[in-house]
C-alpha cells in the first residue's frame, strides 16, 4: 500500500470520468489530476483510503505525446476545465471511452457506437454566463466559484466565454466601482449587487445583459445602460433581476427591463427561439444542434407517428422533429418552460404539437389512459437520469423506438439495460462533445422494441 506524502514513479494508464489519470502503485489505484495517458511521472501521495488512493505530480519525467498547451491563466483554481493540460483529440478519446465503457461495463450491453460527436470548437462556444461577485483589494471584482466553495476566483477572460462577455463585464464593474455600488456578501445578507448574468444568441449576435441585485436600483443603473447601449451595439437587452433571498440561488423572479426588449432572440435547428433571463436554453447551440440531428436520424419519423417528449424542456427537441412527424406530445415539469415551449411553437407556425405541465411518468400515464400511443419516445432527462416510474410507462406504452439524450452516460446505461430488460434492444450509442474542455460529456441512445 502506497504511503501518504511519500514520492512514487508510475505511468498513467488511463482516465477517469472526471477527468484525472490513474495509476498502479504497490497494487493499489492512484488518482492524480492534471495528467495524461502515457505520462511517466513522479506522483506524491496526499490521500490514501481503503481500496485507492489520491496523488498530485511531483514532477513529469517522460510526458505524455497527449500533453498540449490548452492556455488559461485561472483553470487549475476555478476548476471548471479539467482537459487544458491536453490536446483536444486527446480530450475527444477520453470522453469517447467514458461513453463506450458505461454502456458495455454498467450497463452490460453491446450496442453500436457511432463516430463520436466532437465540437467545431474547443473554446469561446458558450452562450451564457453566470458570473458571482466580490470583493478583492477593496473593488468589486467577478469570476467563478473554486470548487467545492463559494470562493470566488476572479476572471478577466474565460476561453470557454466570447471575447465580448469579458469587454462588457469589465465595463460592469468599472461602473459598480466608480457609483461605489455595494456587493452582496452572503455571509450576513448585506450589499446590493449579486451576479452579472450575460446571455448571446449563436447565430443572431444578440446580447442580453441581466445584473442581479438585492433589491430595485434601476435609478442607479440608467448611466450604465446608456454607456452600455452605446458601446455595444449587439447587446439587445438589459434586464434587472430582484432576488433578495439569503439563498445561493442565482435569479430571483422579478425581472425589470431597463433597455431593449424583455428577450433576444436566435434559432436552434432552424426554429426561432425566445430567450429571457428564466429560459432554459442549451449552452452551446451549434454542438447541441448536431445532438438533436443525431437524435432524429436514431427517431426516422414518418409523416404519422406520435412522438411523444418527455422532460422536454422548452420543446427545441420535439419542435426539431415536428416537420417529419404527425404530432409531438411534450411533457416537463418546470411551467415557465412548458409556456416557452408553446410560445416558439406558436412563433415558428408549428401546429402539431402540445405541451402538458408535470412529472413526466405521472402526466404521461394520464395521456396514455387518454389515447395517447406513441410511436417513438423521446427522453431528455437530468443528470439522475429516468425515474423508475417513467421507465415502467415506458416499457407499458411500448412505442417502436426509444430515443434517449442524456448527459450522464451511466445513468443512460442503467436506463437503457432496464428497458432491455423489458423487452428492447440497445441498437445504437453515440458520444458527444458539448462542454469542451470540460468533465461532461453527453450521449445519444437508440432502443428498439423486439418484434417477438
Amino acid at each position: 500500500m502506497p504511503e501518504k506524502n511519500k514520492v512514487y514513479t508510475a505511468e498513467i494508464t488511463a482516465l477517469t470520468s472526471e477527468g484525472s489519470g490513474v495509476c498502479r502503485i504497490d497494487g493499489m489505484a492512484v488518482f492524480v489530476p492534471e495528467t495524461a495517458i502515457g505520462d511517466v511521472a513522479e506522483i506524491k501521495i496526499v490521500k490514501v483510503l481503503s481500496s485507492y488512493a489520491y496523488g498530485i505530480v511531483y514532477r513529469i519525467i517522460t510526458p505524455s505525446p497527449d500533453r498540449f498547451d490548452r492556455p488559461c491563466s485561472v483553470y487549475k483554481k476555478c476548476g471548471g476545465c479539467v482537459y487544458r493540460h491536453i490536446s483536444y483529440d486527446a480530450e475527444c478519446r477520453a470522453k469517447e471511452a467514458v461513453v463506450r465503457d458505461a454502456f458495455e461495463r454498467i450497463g452490460g450491453l453491446s450496442p453500436k457506437f457511432d463516430s463520436f460527436l466532437s465540437a467545431d470548437t474547443a473554446d469561446r462556444y458558450r452562450n451564457k454566463a453566470q458570473y458571482p461577485l466580490a470583493v478583492a483589494d477593496g473593488k468589486a471584482v467577478c469570476g467563478f466559484f473554486a470548487p467545492r466553495s463559494h470562493r470566488v476566483i476572479p476572471i478577466e477572460d474565460c476561453p470557454l466565454q466570447p471575447k465580448i462577455f469579458s469587454e462588457i463585464t469589465e465595463t460592469i464593474l468599472g461602473f459598480i466601482n466608480d457609483k461605489k455600488i455595494s456587493v452582496y456578501d452572503e455571509t450576513n445578507g448585506n450589499g446590493i449587487m449579486r451576479h452579472i448574468y450575460l446571455r448571446t444568441g449563436t447565430h443572431s449576435g444578440e446580447i442580453m445583459v441581466c445584473l442581479v441585485a438585492r433589491k430595485d436600483i434601476s435609478r442607479q443603473l440608467a448611466p450604465l445602460c446608456r454607456k452600455l447601449s452605446e458601446n455595444f451595439s449587439a447587446i439587445k437587452s438589459i434586464v434587472l433581476n430582484i432576488n433578495n433571498a439569503r439563498t445561493n440561488i442565482i435569479l430571483g423572479e422579478k425581472c425589470i427591463t431597463l433597455f431593449g426588449n424583455d428577450t433576444i432572440s436566435d434559432t436552434m435547428c432552424g426554429n426561432t427561439v425566445e430567450i429571457s433571463p428564466l429560459s432554459f436554453y442549451q449552452i452551446n447551440t451549434k454542438q447541441a444542434e448536431r445532438i438533436y440531428g443525431k437524435a432524429l436520424e436514431y427517431a426516422a419519423p414518418t409523416g404519422s407517428d406520435t412522438i411523444a417528449d418527455l422532460y422536454c424542456g422548452a420543446g427545441t427537441i420535439g419542435l426539431s422533429m415536428a416537420h417529419q412527424a404527425g404530432q409531438i406530445v411534450g411533457v416537463e415539469i418546470v411551467p415557465e418552460a412548458v409556456e416557452n415551449a408553446a410560445a416558439n411553437a406558436l412563433r415558428n407556425g408549428i401546429t402539431n404539437t402540445e405541451f402538458h405541465c408535470g412529472d413526466a411518468g405521472t402526466v404521461f400515464a394520464e395521456l396514455r389512459k387518454n389515447g395517447c400511443s406513441p410511436d417513438i419516445i423521446v427522453v431528455d432527462p437530468p443528470r439522475k437520469g429516468c425515474s423508475e416510474n417513467t421507465l415502467n410507462i415506458i416499457a407499458e406504452a411500448a412505442p417502436d423506438k426509444v430515443v434517449m439524450i442524456s448527459c450522464n452516460p451511466s445513468t443512460a446505461a442503467r436506463d437503457a439495460k432496464f428497458l432491455c430488460n423489458h423487452g428492447y434492444s440497445a441498437d445504437r450509442v453515440c458520444g458527444a462533445d458539448l462542454f469542451p474542455a470540460t468533465r461532461h460529456v453527453e450521449c445519444v441512445v437508440l432502443l428498439s422494441r423486439e418484434k417477438s
